[in-house]
């Protein structure tokens, strides 16, 4: 479903831009056309075929350059990965469905221990292997071997927790047999992590996988990833199985799709605006003057939210800390204005995040009407707490301390922060923004140096969650142990094992309704916005698809000739 976001008047403040930039920036504002609908050319055509589809991304992972599906999180490898590799299912980005995709059918034992699935006829590899029930099983095996040797550092370890063995029933029929019932796993076996490889793409080292060396089954063929620079697609012929989900099930209509790697956001918006890409696909949200810009061009915006974790504080409630008093983890709440800190940083038509999870995560439940702004209600929650303002000062004390909050900032997760701390700072809370590097930030997190730290997690299942507050799960255990005490970690395990330990839809949507009530009730986690991906596309590209994790689907795109 296309969401048209209609540009807003205002100055044009496109930092670093080229003189390319300017000058269309000009020709947009004088031209009055920036109130204009504008949408793909093609809408209501018959595609056509051919054409290469050139996209800007924002750059490629600097620590770990990797597009093996199993292995990666960087979520632009894996919107690349969605259209070279399929998956067993696939899950409706609107209703959050599981349907069939590689898998014609399948079936869950009534513990909650056997998943079998049944195979759709003539599905082959690009290196020409079939995909049966043997190379199911070849890829979860290795799987498997990788979430071992990886210590569970392997992306896809958190999809297939509990997995014990995988079974060849016969050539298209596959069980898997898992120790504790795992209900998220039909949804990650629509996935880009458990998306399948052919047998002879396990034969490489998981170094070779990272760097493209492997044959998916996808209606795409990756022919060449150079990090930091760029990657090429090239459409495989005679590709029949795409998901039912996609209009186009049979072979992609473009011939080739080329991605390259471009840093600064304005650079990438001129790149579109000027016709030397198709598609501005960024991390960030589009400014709003870019979005004016590339709609005042003819070009327009798609946007939807990522599922998962959204952009959420996590506190370090250990003994001595201030953040160990819920009243002061309530007074966070009511000191933070949403509305305006989503506004004011991404722009007025930018949805407000409601709760631990974005809007997007099936079982979502809004907390909105706990997350109220109210500086007053913080100021007495403080005072109750022992932190008060002393004549003439604008910061809050307790026993001559000063209430200081410190919060490590990794690079480009900084927007909105220093909006954050104005507002903090308002009922007398020092927020104190250190700038650290990912290697310094682990460092911090093992030593407890900190009061809040920022992180989230994408996939389209709240059992996301319990890879940042689990601490047997977690990647980050130090982090996962400081963020709440023993009494409420112990409630939100029991609540996933309600979640996810059974076969009852209702029972998982009882304990996921009552984990997100219980996140915000006790002063686990502080969600500062939602996370949305909004794309910048050329009028002459047709057919762009979201799926359920907001990356993007090639089926059914073509390019205007």
């Amino acid at each position: 479903m296309r969401q048209h976001i209609r540009p807003r008047s205002g100055r044009w403040k496109v930092a670093g831009a080229l003189a390319l930039m300017s000058a269309l920036v000009a020709t947009a504002c004088s031209s009055g056309s920036s109130d204009a609908d504008s949408g793909p050319s093609g809408e209501g055509q018959d595609p056509v075929r051919g054409g290469t589809l050139d996209i800007a991304y924002f750059p490629d992972n600097p620590t770990f350059s990797c597009v093996d599906p199993f292995q990666t999180y960087w979520i632009e490898h894996r919107s690349v990965i969605r259209n070279v590799a399929d998956s067993l299912t696939d899950q409706n980005p609107d209703t959050g469905e599981i349907v069939p995709w590689l898998a014609s059918k399948w079936e869950i034992s009534t513990d909650g221990l056997d998943y079998t699935f049944t195979l759709r006829d003539g599905v082959t590899f690009s290196d020409g292997a079939p995909l049966d029930a043997a190379a199911v099983k070849t890829n979860f095996d290795a799987f498997v071997a990788l979430a071992k040797s990886s210590s569970g550092t392997a992306f896809g370890a958190s999809y297939i927790l509990g997995l014990e063995s995988t079974t060849v029933v016969d050539p298209q029929t596959v069980t898997f047999h898992f120790t504790q019932p795992n209900s998220s796993f039909l949804q990650a076996t629509s996935t880009t992590n458990l998306a399948l490889l052919s047998p002879a793409s396990f034969q490489k080292t998981s170094e070779e996988r990272c760097l493209g060396n492997f044959a998916g089954s996808g209606l795409f063929v990756l022919d060449n990833y150079t990090p930091g620079q760029s990657l090429t697609l090239s459409r495989r012929a005679g590709y029949n199985w795409g998901s039912s989900l996609s209009k186009n099930t049979g072979e992609a209509y473009l011939d080739a799709v080329k991605y390259t790697y471009v840093a600064e956001d304005s650079v990438r918006t001129g790149n579109l605006v000027s016709g030397a890409v198709d598609i501005a696909w960024p991390r960030n949200p589009l400014t709003v003057e870019d979005q004016e810009l590339i709609k005042s061009s003819g070009g327009y915006i798609e946007a939807r939210s990522l599922p998962g974790v959204s952009n959420t504080l996590f506190p370090n409630v250990t003994a001595g800390k201030p953040l160990s008093d819920p009243k002061v983890r309530q007074a966070l709440y009511q000191a933070t204005d949403l509305s305006t800190n989503a506004a004011t940083v991404f722009g007025p038509d930018y949805p407000v995040v409601a709760g631990a999870f974005n809007s997007t995560t099936p079982y979502f439940q809004s907390q909105a009407d706990k997350l109220g702004f109210d500086p007053d209600a913080a100021g007495q929650a403080l005072d109750a707490a022992g932190w008060t303002l002393a004549p003439g000062s604008q910061y809050r004390a307790k026993d001559g301390k000063q209430l200081t909050l410190t919060l490590p900032v990794v690079g480009q997760f900084a927007a909105g922060n220093e909006l954050l701390q104005d507002q903090w700072r308002q009922v007398g809370i020092d927020l104190q923004l250190k700038v650290v590097t990912q290697a310094e930030a682990v460092g911090i997190y093992k030593s407890g140096d900190y009061d809040l730290v920022g992180t989230y997690f994408t996939r389209a299942d709240p059992g996301a969650l319990q890879f940042i507050l689990v601490e047997a799960l977690a990647n980050q255990k130090a982090l996962a142990h400081n963020a709440t005490t023993p009494e409420v970690a112990a409630q939100i395990q029991q609540l996933f094992v309600q979640a996810t330990q059974t076969t009852d839809e209702a029972q998982t949507k009882q304990a996921y309704d009552d984990l997100q009530a219980l996140l915000i009730d006790q002063g686990v986690t502080f969600p500062l916005f939602e996370r949305q991906q909004l794309v910048g596309l050329s009028n002459k590209v047709n057919g762009f698809r979201f799926t359920s994790e907001s990356f993007m689907s090639l089926n059914d795109t073509w390019i205007q000739q």
